[in-house]
């Protein structure tokens, strides 16, 4: 489960990455099989305001002032014209045939990491021990969604197991986001869309198939802040030894 867990940190920091510097070639999304302007949901560009550029992002029919962040960011050489900074693509600041080489390569390395995972998960029992909730558990739902509000964690015998929040959670990701993600990158693969003819179609066509694995990597970007946020206050040191060396001391 370690050397999963840590495999995966690696993948998706340079997936992500590297998909933003995908996205900056080309940084908008389409609600269609084409990129029409009339199908456009999601623009970072640039503006003049004043006789000077500025990066503006549109998210259908409003349109937000993001400059210095989306856009226009700072770069080696001052104001630069890209939709997100250079400091968080790879392999460089704009190098789309790297980036994708990139991409392709640790999206392989994620989903083989994710069969095993899931294999791993069905037939040792981790699934049913450990992920799926109890009837009682869907029944306190609301207490356990208020005490990670007020930052009541569990303790003694109860922080043994994951609660409902955290079942619901990694279901939701292990066999909702992280299958769309991988669906969605997939469609937008002319080799995959020739393999089996036609199945792009049931996402929507490829324009849209790029918008979903968009909005499944933010999904997953937003479980990941959630998760460190969760490492950090219910224990920093004592979560990452737990993690490298497999030994978690139980919270009294």
């Amino acid at each position: 489960m370690r050397i999963l867990h840590w495999v995966n940190v690696v993948c998706l920091v340079i997936l992500l990455m590297s998909g933003l510097q995908i996205f900056n070639a080309h940084p908008a999304l389409y609600w269609s099989e084409d990129s029409r302007a009339s199908t456009r949901v999601l623009e970072i560009t640039q503006k003049q305001v004043d006789g000077q550029s500025r990066g503006v992002t549109r998210v259908g029919p409003f349109e937000f002032d993001t400059d210095g962040v989306l856009g226009n960011s700072r770069g080696a050489e001052g104001m630069q014209p890209r939709a997100f900074p250079a400091w968080i693509t790879i392999p460089g600041p704009q190098w789309l045939a790297m980036g994708r080489l990139w991409h392709f390569f640790f999206a392989w390395l994620f989903v083989a990491n994710g069969l095993a995972y899931i294999l791993w998960t069905l037939f040792s029992g981790h699934l049913r021990q450990d992920l799926l909730p109890t009837r009682s558990e869907w029944h306190g739902i609301g207490r356990s969604l208020r005490d990670h509000l007020l930052l009541r964690h569990p303790r003694g015998e109860e922080a043994r197991r994951y609660n409902v929040l955290q079942n619901i959670a990694y279901l939701g990701i292990v066999f909702g986001v992280l299958p769309l993600l991988v669906l969605g990158g997939w469609a937008m693969s002319p080799m995959m869309d020739a393999f089996v003819p036609g199945w792009v179609d049931w996402l929507g066509g490829r324009q849209a198939a790029r918008t979903l694995h968009f909005i499944a990597a933010m999904l997953l970007v937003a479980f990941v802040a959630v998760h460190l946020f969760e490492v950090v206050v219910t224990g920093l040191v004592n979560n990452l030894r737990s993690m490298i060396t497999g030994h978690w001391r139980l919270p009294e």
